[in-house]
Parts: C-alpha cells; sequence; structure tokens
C-alpha cells in the first residue's frame, strides 16, 4: 500500500510544553539573579536554557548582555581569556569536524563565559545557528561579532553573506564596504556590493513582490522586519524604519516613562503597539519581553507576546519565499525551507502553551493540530483534530485533515471513514473541501483496490470539475482496473 512520504527534517527539533516551561522558570530565576547583580549564578542558569534551546533568540541576547555586565562591557573579557578559551575551541572543532553542531553550543557557551565578545567563538556559534535553521541567533551572533570586531575582515565576510541571504542589503553592503576598505582589490567584494545594490532597488522597487512585504527588511516602514531595540540586551540597532515625527516622539516619551515607572504595564503595550504599527517586529517582541518580565508573567502580556512572534515568524517567511522565487537558487530554496520549518516548530510550542492554558478551546485545537501536521508528527496531530471536531465551520475540513493523518500512518480504513465524513458534511457552498475529499477518498479507495467505491468518488469529483488535479486519468486507470478483472 503506498502513502504520501513524510519529510522529516533535521532541523524540526521541537521542545515539549513541558520543557518550554521548564526553561522558562530557568529563564525567570536568571532575570532575578540579575536584579540582585549575581551575574555568575544567572550565567549558569542563562547557559542551561541557551544549550537546550539554542534558536531561542530571548535567551541569547539575555546571556551575552549578562555576560558584558559581569565583565563590565570591558570589551575584553577575563584576564588570560585566550588560554582559557582554547579547550572550549577544541570541543567547538571536533564537534564542527563530526557535523555535530548541537554540540557547538555547551563549548560555545563555555568559552564566552570568559570572552564575550570573542569574535572567533562567536562566528562558530553563528554558523551552527545557521546549519540548524536558528537564523535569528545566526544574525544576533554575527551582530555581537561586528561589535566586538567592527573591521575584522572574517567577522564582515561572514556576516554579509549571512544577512544578504537574509535580506539585510544595507547591512551586507555596510559589511562589504568595511571588507573593501581593509582589502582595497578584493574582486569579491566588489563584486558583492554591486549584486546587492541591485538586488535592494528591486526589491525596494517591489518588482520581484509575489505578495505582501517582500521588501529590505531594513528599507522602510513597511518592510516585515524592524530595527533592534538595545534595551540594555545590547542589540546592534538596524536603521529603523521611517516613522512620522508623532511617533518618534510618542516613543520617546514611552521610553521615558516606562524607566520612570517600570511597574506600569501598560506603557510596554501601548510602546508595543507602536512598535508594532511600524512593523518593527524585533521591537515589539523586545519590549514586550520586558513588560512580561516587569508583570511577573500576567497572561495577557505573555499573549500579546506570542502574537508578535506569530506575525514576526509568518513575515520572515514571505520574505524567504520571496527571494526564492526571485532568486531561483538552490541556496535561496533551502533558505525557505528551514524558515518554514523554523516558522512551524515556534507556532507549534506557541499554540501547544495556549492549548494546555485552555484546553477545551477547539479553535485553539484546530491551530495546534495543523503545526503537528505540517511538522510530521500525525499522531498527536489526530488527536488534536479529534478534539476540534465539534468545531462546526470546519467540521468537513477537520475530517479530511483526519483522513491525510491516518493516511500517513498508514490506519487506511480509518483514512477512508474520514474522508466520506467529510464528504457527507460539506455545505453546498463549500465545494473546495467537498473536491478534495472526494479526491482523496477516490485515491485511497483505489489504492485499496476497492474499485467500485473509487470509481463512485471520482466521478461525482469529475462531474463536479473534470479538470481537478489529475481525475481524468484516475478514472482511467479505474476503466483498466475494472478490465483487468
Amino acid at each position: 500500500m503506498s502513502k504520501e512520504p513524510s519529510k522529516p527534517s533535521p532541523f524540526n527539533r521541537p521542545i515539549s510544553p513541558a520543557a518550554r516551561l521548564r526553561l522558562q522558570a530557568v529563564f525567570d530565576r536568571a532575570q532575578k539573579a540579575v536584579e540582585r547583580g549575581d551575574h555568575e549564578y544567572a550565567n549558569n542558569l542563562y547557559t542551561d536554557c541557551l544549550v537546550e534551546d539554542p534558536g531561542n533568540l530571548i535567551y541569547l541576547q539575555q546571556f551575552l548582555a549578562n555576560l558584558a555586565k559581569k565583565h563590565g562591557e570591558n570589551k575584553k573579557g577575563a584576564r588570560f581569556s585566550g588560554l582559557k578559551i582554547k579547550g572550549a575551541r577544541m570541543s567547538i572543532g571536533k564537534a564542527i569536524d563530526k557535523g555535530r553542531w548541537e554540540k557547538v553550543f555547551p563549548a560555545g557557551t563555555s568559552a564566552l563565559k570568559q570572552n564575550p565578545w570573542d569574535s572567533g567563538t562567536l562566528i562558530l556559534l553563528a554558523q551552527a545557528c545557521g546549519k540548524l535553521g536558528y537564523q535569528e541567533c545566526q544574525l544576533y551572533y554575527f551582530q555581537w561579532a561586528l561589535e566586538a570586531a567592527p573591521e575584522d575582515v572574517t567577522v564582515n565576510r561572514e556576516a554579509a553573506v549571512a544577512l544578504a541571504s537574509m535580506g539585510y542589503f544595507d547591512r551586507a553592503i555596510r559589511c562589504w564596504q568595511r571588507v573593501l576598505r581593509a582589502k582595497p582589490d578584493d574582486r569579491d567584494a566588489e563584486k558583492a556590493i554591486a549584486r546587492l545594490s541591485v538586488d535592494k532597488t528591486i526589491h525596494q522597487g517591489g518588482y520581484d513582490q509575489v505578495g505582501p512585504s517582500t521588501g529590505d527588511p531594513e528599507g522602510s516602514s513597511q518592510s516585515p522586519v524592524g530595527a533592534k531595540l538595545s534595551a540594555r540586551a545590547n542589540v546592534e540597532t538596524a536603521p529603523k524604519a521611517e516613522s512620522v515625527p508623532s511617533d518618534e516622539s510618542e516613543e520617546k516619551r514611552l521610553c521615558e516613562v516606562i524607566e520612570s515607572d517600570p511597574a506600569e504595564i501598560s506603557n510596554y503595550l501601548d510602546l508595543a503597539q507602536l512598535y508594532s504599527r511600524n512593523n518593527r517586529f524585533r521591537d515589539t517582541e523586545t519590549i514586550l519581553t520586558r513588560a512580561l518580565s516587569a508583570s511577573g508573567g500576567d497572561l495577557k502580556v505573555r499573549e500579546h507576546l506570542e502574537d508578535a512572534q506569530l506575525r514576526h515568524v509568518r513575515q520572515q517567511v514571505d520574505i524567504a519565499i520571496s527571494r526564492a522565487r526571485s532568486e531561483g537558487t538552490q541556496q535561496a530554496v533551502d533558505l525557505a525551507r528551514r524558515m518554514e520549518v523554523q516558522a512551524n516548530q515556534v507556532e507549534l510550542e506557541i499554540y501547544a502553551a495556549r492549548v494546555e492554558r485552555n484546553p477545551t478551546n477547539i479553535s485553539l485545537q484546530y491551530e495546534l493540530a495543523l503545526r503537528l501536521k505540517r511538522g510530521g508528527k500525525y499522531r498527536e496531530a489526530i488527536s488534536a483534530f479529534q478534539a476540534a471536531r465539534e468545531d462546526l465551520r470546519r467540521k468537513a475540513l477537520v475530517e479530511v485533515h483526519l483522513g491525510e493523518c491516518f493516511q500517513q500512518i498508514q490506519q487506511f480504513k480509518l483514512a477512508a471513514t474520514s474522508y466520506e465524513a467529510a464528504v457527507s458534511l460539506c455545505e453546498e457552498t463549500d465545494t473546495e473541501t467537498k473536491k478534495l475529499a472526494l479526491y482523496r477518498a477516490g485515491v485511497l479507495a483505489t489504492e485499496m483496490k476497492d474499485i467500485d467505491r473509487g470509481e463512485n468518488h471520482l466521478t461525482k469529483l469529475a462531474a463536479m470539475d473534470f479538470s481537478y488535479r489529475d481525475v481524468a486519468k484516475r478514472l482511467d486507470k479505474l476503466a483498466s482496473m475494472r478490465d483487468s478483472v
């Protein structure tokens, strides 16, 4: 019996809701340790979080910010740090040689404990993030390395390639320009600047747009990825999206009142709304993270933060897909796929947490089920879809999804039952769902050698839409099967 093959991804490393709650508790303890000035203990806690979840940008930001405070912002780290880092560097090299990129993070965080500005370690960690699909953290490691060694040719070259692949044209060009200042005869740098200038013009002009928000992430207030907010996380601030003067003055006012009264949560929410209005998604997430800490974990603030994260990752996927379509290179296509996997994982974790908080909400169960299915977690998706069956708006569509999940785990009779239930549940206006249900039911019946049932479903589908997929060829196949009986 054939079935549609699933495509497990090496980038899909889910963290369970229980583990996420445990890590959040560790992270909260680290935040309190920082507040009382215990940077050594905070580092141990942040390290535990980051090693277990190396793709979490907030963990990374606070890990590095705490180390910077621990070393008095001296940009050099501990005394004799170069000697102390050697052992960790050897461990990193062994992990890379074996392709064990996830093993880079324990050794890398150990090295950064001695010197959080060690550009060599930061580059290796950035490369590990790139291999594992953690683009946000990859970018942040490069930002930190550029702060530590702004004129270093290797740092700028590596950062330029990563920035360009994510659509940060201006910043990539600035990196190549620094390379060119250090090496005036570098032809690769000249070519890269020329190419990126053209790419930037194309994107800003909207000539390659396929859908919304496909422009340069740095270029305008309409871009989907905004500037970076420093806010004591020592984030390198990208050029801000242009905003009207009233927004600039309001931002300044809100920042001032937050500093003067950090316990008033409404000010954080107002500032987050302002950032979101200007598509400054990273700023939105950063200020809401501060609000969550200030509020002691208030559920309303947490959900605002989750919503911002959902919007941000979908915008990033839009950019990556648009870039893949415009460039047509395998590298761009692979990046788009990784971004989709990463976005699905973020969404999965958010909806899993929401379902855990509100298990009777059938809309949340449906959203969680979709992400589980996309991630190839068909058995878990089945349970979530079954919990969402009571959603009257989606009863037929839920049955189609259930059928596809059952088919993936080779429960073909259950799949057939779900497809047929979907056909019977479809409203007259829901023709697309009905066509899909008939197609799935007909194809599965054919695979199960049930000629009568397969012919019945596909004939009904052909009567609705004879051009639907390959229904005509499948009916011919059924006719041949009948003749050979």
